[in-house]
């Protein structure tokens, strides 16, 4: 079965599923009051500069003060370029690029030297705040398009590895090469693949005007302020997820619709009939059963097929998930069961990475084996697994303990931290529904039963806190529910009730 996006919108609050061969691969969950602020570009000012940490502090008028690396602020690239040893013929794909500048630690080039208290800078969010960690901040700029990236800091043309054909990356690398303006560098996305020289020097156009009217922004704007704002993540998905794998995508709203549609008729015309408007009574994350596999992504115990079972746990310095056979007592050796369990195992976590977007350090316990040859085939399955990630991994081989050390690329908060907080009933030892989860599941039952009540009101009661802000801070999206059901919504808090206890009553 084909990919598939399905895109459920309300003004609380959107969400996309990626399915693949009809199971939820992927989850994106954007909130009007919570919304990220990777890619998004600011004008900042550098309050701490932290010569033991090769990094600085830098003001660009958020909760927290963003940080960047000495690597992220140096911007000489042909200097850097002769420092790596990269030749004029050499043309580095995305990946490599990006592993330059992460990598990059040269001792002649001081933070103390590139910034200084007080100095004003032109910065990208690469990495959303996590926990009690500010956003991650770049000055080597990026901005995507549909299928190119464009570099102003890089002066060199680059092709996504995932284009495999040698050919049709030497063609791509000349188009731009021959159209690109002087000192610009472009990557050629994935999405480029087969695209005519005219089609890109439209979008080329694009990006470099958009460019021209951030560096016009940047100096009219004061600083700590916002210069330039990426997409939301509808428009992300099209412009990231949409590719030639997808064969569908589908939106319950007619507003999204249109604005998907006016995207579509821009950048990728041959999209257009892909696109579907879902119109029926039942919503459509029910539709497709993904509500269910959204309470299953946050469970700590995912169950396996043959009855073993892996445990899921974060913190904030690492993840750590530990494999055992359950109920799987298998048929014949000892070893054959653990192997069987391990494989089916190997395939599921990688699956679940995904799925949660758990990225960082991640340790993964295996049942012991005693075979090196085992060992190397439930390593090889992972690896093979870990392959239709789209977010970059790295993994150690497996110990003779069955432990294996891996990392997988982290620039926004997992789906836990997303939709759940630390649990005051248990003084933060376990998790529950965030508070703002709760009202919008609240309203998504009330959208669900509606059209099969019969009444003009709505009774609602709930926790005093979720009382509070279905009152406050959520109170316009009570008055859109009420105008689109037609009933009048009566919020009544209940002290004795659990945080995540409501009842919803018709009459």
């Amino acid at each position: 079965m084909p990919s598939e996006l399905i895109i459920n919108t309300a003004p609380w609050e959107t969400r996309i599923a990626l399915m693949e061969n009809g199971l939820v691969v992927e989850l994106h969950v954007e909130r009007r009051a919570e919304r990220g602020f990777v890619g998004n570009i600011y004008k900042g000012r550098v309050v701490r500069v932290l010569p033991g940490m090769q990094a600085a502090f830098v003001d660009i008028g958020l909760a927290r003060t963003g940080f960047i690396y000495v690597a992220d602020v140096y911007d000489h690239m042909a200097e850097f370029e002769a420092m790596l040893g990269v030749k004029d013929a050499d043309a580095p794909d995305d990946d490599e690029l990006e592993n330059r500048y992460s990598a990059f630690r040269y001792q002649g080039f001081r933070i103390e030297d590139l910034l200084h208290d007080g100095q004003e800078i032109i910065v990208q969010v690469i990495k959303e705040p996590i926990g009690s960690k500010g956003a991650r901040l770049t000055s080597h700029i990026s901005i995507p398009g549909r299928h190119l990236v464009l570099m102003p800091s890089v002066d060199q043309v680059g092709v996504s590895h995932r284009i495999e054909d040698e050919t049709e990356r030497k063609r791509l690398r000349e188009i731009i090469e021959s159209m690109r303006p002087k000192g610009l560098g472009f990557i050629a996305r994935t999405a480029s693949e087969g695209l005519m020289a005219e089609d890109i020097k439209i979008e080329m156009d694009f990006l470099v005007h958009l460019w021209d009217v951030i560096q016009k922004k940047a100096q009219s704007m004061s600083v700590s302020s916002l210069i330039y704002e990426d997409l939301d993540v509808t428009l992300r998905a099209i412009r990231d997820l949409f590719s030639g794998d997808v064969h569908r995508l589908v939106v319950d709203s007619s507003d999204a619709w249109h604005r998907i549609m006016t995207f579509v008729d821009t950048f990728a015309l041959h999209l257009r009939p892909k696109i579907e408007l879902y119109e029926g009574s039942m919503p459509i994350f029910d539709y497709y059963g993904i509500e269910v596999d959204m309470s299953r992504a946050m469970g700590k115990k995912v169950w396996l097929k043959s009855g073993g079972y892996i445990v899921i746990e974060s913190t904030e310095a690492l993840t750590t998930i530990d494999v055992n056979t359950g109920k799987f007592v298998g048929k014949r050796h000892l070893e054959d069961t653990i192997l069987k369990t391990n494989l089916e195992a190997a395939k599921e976590i990688a699956f679940q990475l995904r799925l949660r977007n758990i990225g960082g350090l991640i340790i993964i316990d295996f049942i012991d084996m005693e075979s090196e040859v085992n060992r190397q085939e439930v390593c090889q399955t992972l690896k093979d697994n870990l392959k239709k990630d789209r977010c970059k991994t790295s993994m150690l081989k497996m110990s003779e303990l069955g432990l294996i050390q891996m990392t997988r690329k982290r620039n926004r908060e997992g789906l836990q931290s997303l939709l759940c907080e630390p649990c005051f009933y248990c003084e933060g030892k376990g998790v529950l529904k965030s508070k703002r989860t709760i009202c919008y599941d609240i309203f998504r039952k009330i959208q669900r039963e509606a059209g099969f009540k019969k009444g003009n009101r709505v009774d609602v009661f709930v926790h005093p806190w979720l009382g509070e802000l279905l009152l406050k801070e959520e109170a316009h999206h009570v008055e859109f529910l009420e105008k689109k059901i037609g009933m009048e919504m009566c919020i009544t808090s209940k002290p004795e009730f659990h945080l995540e206890q409501y009842e919803v009553e018709y009459h």
